[in-house]
């Protein structure tokens, strides 16, 4: 089989790994349009005293909350994708077996993380979306082209996603116990993402720097490629750049872990 091959396969095993936990998704979409409702009705309180924060109107914050919640568990804003699982094969040293693999170890838990990621899209998504639609006013471009860069912001964001929590779990390499770092890594993508308020928002500097981190990717340059608010080009050029540089960052940690369980004897 060829390196395609192999990765789409595993892909699609991740995809439907995912799926046969229907009780879950069913919870997480009602976990998600729950807390939808609570931060729109908060948005339309704040958004009734601050016309045009963050230079969107009323019907365009609701469209950002209701885009936060579909892609809440696709680019794992707040963890619960493949990281938990790799610390705890670090942690076991059962990692050694998937070192002996004929596959990358990166390449291999990018593919199994992009195949959960299309399914918690698609199962997990789309229904508080398009639930948040139907009740309230939202700001939907009708051009196909805008749809076509929100779905390539949104792809890119899974793969600055991922980069991100690569490191995190490479850490456990070091660490006796990775929680102290995938708590901060949950933190930081909460805030900095903009799932609780957009990063528009956020005023001077801080917003500034808070656009310029690579949460921002995950859901303020997909919302904003969609709403019109961005151009997309230097917004998937942000993306990207974000993506490569993770990755590759985890390709150092990885060459770097590599020769730690060597020297271990792993």
């Amino acid at each position: 089989m060829g390196a395609g091959r192999l990765y789409a396969a595993v892909a699609a095993g991740g995809f439907r790994r995912y799926a046969t936990y229907r009780a879950a998704t069913a919870a997480g979409v009602f976990t998600n349009t729950v807390f939808g409702l609570v931060l729109v009705y908060t948005y339309l309180a704040l958004w009734d005293e601050r016309p045009q924060l963050g230079g969107y109107d009323q019907a365009q914050a609701v469209t950002y909350v209701w885009l936060g919640q579909a892609l809440l568990a696709a680019v794992a804003i707040g963890g619960g994708g493949f990281e938990d699982e790799l610390m705890e094969r670090i942690r076991t040293g059962d990692v050694a077996i998937d070192l002996y693999r004929p596959a990358d170890l990166q390449a291999w838990w990018l593919a199994a993380d992009l195949g959960r990621a299309g399914f918690q899209l698609l199962g997990r998504g789309v229904l508080p979306f398009a639930s948040g639609a139907l009740v309230f006013e939202v700001a939907l471009p009708g051009d196909p082209l805008a749809w076509v860069a929100f779905v390539v912001a949104v792809a890119l964001g899974m793969l600055v996603s991922f980069g991100i929590r690569y490191l995190v779990a490479l850490s456990a390499f070091w660490l006796m116990d990775g929680t102290g770092v995938v708590q901060m890594a949950w933190l930081a993508g909460v805030f900095c993402s903009g799932m609780l308020l957009p990063l528009n928002v956020f005023p001077g500097e801080l917003g500034e720097v808070v656009r310029a981190l690579p949460w921002s990717s995950l859901l303020q340059a997909p919302a904003d490629v969609l709403l019109g608010k961005a151009d997309p080009l230097p917004v998937f050029a942000f993306q990207a750049a974000w993506a490569v540089a993770l990755l590759a960052a985890g390709r150092l940690v990885q060459s770097a872990a590599t020769r730690r369980v060597v020297v271990q004897g792993g």
